[in-house]
């Protein structure tokens, strides 16, 4: 099984129980109800003469009092529990961790995802690695239109928009392959817009990175522009050089990105 109720992560673990929890909650109002509606027409049911027709019954303070506690009860349950969520699960919140945080930069494109690690100095597009046990905080937006950032075993859509940032701290606490996609529709490609969330360990990792930054192509402005153009079947590509504040340059100019950047000053 795959997916939220599959988590590989703290934060994705919290939004499993947050959905049982709620679930459960609501299931108070739900079972009783399913329970009495069938209990109810097997006893009035018209063979049954010993059932008692009560015409003139108008009203009970009692069962007022229940039909009126109890869900209040479960509202304020529910709102106690999406609160509390909301609060600790706030996507930019940083992940207590005695590791520091690997920075990573997220753009949406037509369609597809690029990825770029800025104190590597590498880029992959429609390809993730991260460390496992070591949290991530990713900053991203898009470069043409809003879409939405997910990987469901590790937690917490998050919408991307043009022209402005997002954030989002994950942790994926055991290697492992985990697949992300984009969880709003933005064209005609955007359902083969997915990824894979390779979590490695970390000698795994930093070797990865040596071997990245020793691809010839670098991510420019002009291998942006490229890249940026439309593409329904995205391919995975890896960059071993990144040109200084690409992503700023990405990020001021919104959308529609032309097909050459200026250059970083």
């Amino acid at each position: 099984m795959s997916g939220v109720l599959d988590p590989q992560g703290p934060v994705a673990a919290a939004e499993r129980l947050i959905l049982i929890d709620a679930t459960g909650i609501m299931l108070v109002i739900v079972i009783p109800v399913i329970v009495m509606t069938l209990a109810f027409a097997w006893r009035y049911r018209a063979s049954n003469e010993r059932a008692v027709y009560r015409p003139d019954w108008a009203y009970s303070g009692q069962l007022e009092l229940i039909v009126w506690a109890i869900p209040t009860m479960i509202a304020l349950l529910l709102g106690s529990v999406g609160w509390i969520g909301s609060q600790a699960l706030d996507p930019a919140r940083a992940l207590i961790s005695a590791v520091p945080p690997l920075h990573i930069q997220v753009v949406a494109l037509d369609w597809q995802w690029l990825f770029i690690y800025p104190d590597a100095q590498v880029a992959t597009a429609n390809e993730l690695y991260i460390p496992a046990g070591v949290p991530v905080q990713f900053e991203m937006t898009s470069a043409t239109v809003m879409n939405a950032f997910f990987i469901p075993q590790l937690g917490s859509q998050v919408y991307t928009m043009p022209g402005m940032t997002t954030h989002l701290n994950l942790l994926a606490d055991r290697p492992g392959e985990f697949p992300g996609l984009s969880a709003h529709f933005s064209g005609d490609g955007f359902s083969n817009m997915r990824f894979v969330v390779h979590a490695v360990s970390v000698a795994d990792y930093a070797a990865w990175v040596a071997t990245t930054r020793s691809a010839a192509s670098p991510l420019d402005p002009a291998s942006f522009g490229e890249l940026s153009r439309a593409e329904q079947h995205p391919r995975i590509r890896v960059f071993g050089a990144v040109a200084p504040l690409l992503f700023r340059q990405i990020l001021a100019l919104s959308a529609p990105i032309p097909a050459v950047l200026p250059t970083a000053p």
